[in-house]
């Protein structure tokens, strides 16, 4: 049964309206459906980005962004500028744009898989490669190459197989996915001797393959571990996200609407997050995109980036099992100061960049009004809403007391049924391929160099600042 994903995906062949972007008013419209090939888009439009970046090098290169400060080279490099990343960008007021665009301006601009209804996740592909909003033909395109592309060798479910069933999720999908790097089209062209000039061929290449095959591989680890191996076919027939959620084991057209919404909002975060830069990182000594999307999962695993929403639910259900379902404001407050006083954070509260509630968490919020409005958790977090971020505010320690993203999406998926808390990472790891990838593609498109910043010591720092006092 295993093999069986194996065996279906090698029968696949391979088959108007303007709105202006800041500062690149010719990159964004909403595209006609004469074009259906997104290689051919991007073909395109390289070229005209390559000499945007030489004349903003050439003209503002020694320009300044801001100064250094000691806090920042102690603080884990917070507010420096100092990534190139084309796909999206984070306002610490506003939230995630993506190319420009809000999470609600891409509920209603993109199309769906039914009127009303979620975001394609094919079709903020299609955006974050392009800056342009797909038709409906283009996103089924790209839907139909992406599962032409879905094929898993056997020997990536032997990787897989050959670790515990016991083995964190994250552990099992990031083997998959490094088991997937042995048919790199990069690195066999990179060994063939291919120009700089064409890099981005087949890191495009490697990028689609990866994004079509992360489903599978994901789906593969939780069968596994949580359904005794039973794996079930992918359906050609769905979407990216429907035909996720579908091969999970979960068939609710409202369980598919969530993976594309899931899916959407999860891509992209601009380029400083651990699993983003780390992704980037790594890219830049030129490894192809499986090694780099394999450090970027790496990081996304860490308590303190991705496994966090697998915190909050974990979190949630300790309330409910000493409180109770029916918990009133005040022992919730009660129960929030007992966390805090313990040495502990509350999670699903706070982010590194943002300063207002998380319109990733507003979107999820407005999801469970829709679907779920008497779930008791989601009425639990609605509670934890109103009472955690007036508390993290009188603490005086917290920049940002607000909701993020992972306050909400391990209820709903939990609401679902999709309850083991400890494969939420690999939900996220799956949703982020699409953003890393798509940055990748456009850092070989644009020639970014490696990444080196400099280092120094707490000596360096400290005769550097004695200096600076004395002068």
């Amino acid at each position: 049964m295993f093999r069986s994903v194996n065996l279906l995906c090698k029968l696949r062949s391979r088959i108007g309206e303007q709105t202006s972007l800041k500062n690149s008013v010719r990159w964004f419209q909403i595209q006609s459906s004469s074009d259906l090939d997104l290689h051919s888009q991007l073909k395109e439009l390289i070229p005209e980005q390559q000499e945007r970046l030489k004349k903003l090098k050439a003209e503002h290169g020694k320009t300044q962004l801001g100064n250094i400060t000691v806090d920042m080279v102690l603080g884990g490099m917070r507010g420096m500028t100092g990534l190139l990343w084309e796909t999206s960008l984070l306002d610490p007021d506003e939230g995630i744009r993506f190319r420009d665009l809000t999470i609600p301006e891409c509920q209603k601009l993109l199309p769906a898989a039914k009127p009303g209804g979620e975001p394609l996740p094919e079709g903020l592909l299609w955006l974050l490669l392009t800056g342009k909003v797909p038709s409906k033909d283009q996103v089924d395109a790209l839907s139909k190459e992406l599962q032409s592309r879905a094929s898993i060798p056997d020997y990536a479910f032997k990787a897989i197989d050959s670790l515990p069933a016991t083995a964190h999720p994250m552990t099992q999908f990031a083997t998959g996915v490094m088991a997937l790097q042995v048919q790199s089209e990069f690195q066999k062209a990179y060994e063939k001797g291919i120009h700089k000039s064409k890099y981005w061929e087949p890191t495009y290449e490697d990028s689609l393959n990866l994004i079509a095959r992360v489903p599978i591989v994901a789906a593969y680890v939780y069968r596994r571990i949580y359904k005794d191996g039973k794996i079930i076919p992918p359906d050609e027939s769905l979407d990216y996200g429907g035909n996720f959620s579908h091969m999970l084991g979960f068939d609710s057209p409202t369980m598919q609407e969530l993976m594309r919404l899931y899916v959407t909002i999860h891509s992209d975060h601009e380029g400083g997050n651990v699993s983003a830069h780390a992704g980037h990182l790594v890219a830049s000594a030129l490894s192809d995109p499986y090694l780099s999307f394999a450090a970027a999962l790496n990081g996304l695993a860490g308590p303190l980036h991705g496994l966090a929403n697998q915190e909050v639910l974990l979190w949630i259900k300790s309330v409910v099992d000493e409180c109770g379902e029916n918990i009133t404001t005040e022992q919730l407050k009660e129960y929030v100061w007992k966390t805090l006083k313990g040495g502990k954070v509350v999670p699903g509260f706070g982010h590194g960049v943002l300063r207002k509630t998380d319109p990733r968490y507003t979107c999820q919020r407005e999801f469970a009004l829709k679907h779920l409005p008497n779930d008791p958790l989601f009425q639990l977090v609605s509670k934890l809403y109103e009472v955690v971020p007036p508390i993290l505010t009188e603490l005086g320690k917290v920049k940002n007391p607000w909701p993020n993203v992972d306050a909400h999406s391990g209820v709903l998926l939990n609401y679902f049924g999709l309850s083991e808390a400890r494969y939420f990472t690999v939900l996220f790891g799956v949703s982020r391929s699409i953003g890393i990838c798509s940055q990748l593609i456009w850092d070989r498109a644009l020639g970014l160099p490696l990444e080196r910043p400099k280092s120094v010591t707490m000596d360096w720092l400290e005769n550097y600042c004695k200096k600076a006092a004395s002068t």
